[in-house]
């Protein structure tokens, strides 16, 4: 992701019922058309298999996990915990975000956290890198997420700014198979120099597109300027995704 080669990630979807076998399997299949496989964090408000557990069960299989961690669930101290698990496990990427809201008719209703905001979170990650203890092979290369949205003129993005300068080095969108949206959100990202702190990689969702579209979306994104990577979610088809890989010709 730091370098000029195109990036391609993965994203596994735990589940409650979630086993270490499983988990594995679906990573295993995915591996060697990836470069990474991102883990999501409870994505709709429901208990699932922790995404440090599982990151530390691919880490250990030889499998570059890159976790996901949200400012909704858990407290500072909570977060620091997490965030030192992972760095001694072995893990070298984080995506960290604010997290979703929950749903209103959720029962039993939880209750949301949010005692950092993600800038707050980033923050605290990258203080991490910087510690005496520190090593080049433990630092995390920190993420963070984003709406792709048609920015009106002279857009200062000044929230994705203040991740940068917390420490955050790679901007992932959330699903998005719009080109014509997507092209304009990226021109902007380019035009406001938000690509000099950021490598931009862009979500689509293989099961909702069908392999051909999804195929043909990654060619399509691959050549738009300011694009780094594409990650595609796995929701339990770890065959889809790569199928569409294959369609793409970018592996």
């Amino acid at each position: 992701m730091q370098s000029n080669a195109f990036t391609i990630t993965a994203e596994l979807v735990p589940h409650r019922q979630t086993t270490a076998d499983e988990a594995l399997s679906h990573a295993r299949q995915l591996a060697d058309s990836v470069d990474g496989i991102q883990i999501a964090e409870s994505p709709n408000a429901w208990a699932q298999v922790s995404p440090v557990a599982l990151a530390g069960l691919l880490i250990r299989s030889g499998i570059d996990a890159v976790p996901r961690l949200t400012c909704r669930d858990r407290n500072r101290i909570a977060l620091q915990s997490d965030l030192l698990g992972l760095r001694a496990t072995g893990v070298t990427s984080v995506v960290l975000t604010r997290g979703s809201p929950l749903p209103d008719d959720q029962e039993p209703m939880a209750k949301a956290v949010f005692d950092v905001s993600c800038r707050e979170l980033i923050a605290m990650a990258h203080t991490l890198n910087e510690e005496g203890s520190s090593s080049v092979q433990n630092e995390l290369l920190i993420g963070t997420d984003a709406t792709a949205f048609p920015p009106p003129p002279n857009w200062s993005a000044e929230t994705l700014m203040a991740r940068a300068g917390a420490g955050a080095r790679f901007l992932q969108t959330q699903p998005c198979s719009d080109l014509d949206l997507l092209r304009k959100y990226m021109r902007q990202l380019v035009e406001a120099r938000i690509t000099w702190s950021y490598s931009v990689i862009v979500s689509l969702a293989p099961e909702r597109e069908g392999v051909g579209t999804c195929a043909g979306l990654m060619r399509e994104i691959a050549g738009i300027p300011g694009v780094s990577g594409i990650n595609l979610h796995s929701l339990g088809n770890p065959e889809m995704v790569t199928a569409v890989i294959r369609a793409s010709g970018l592996r």
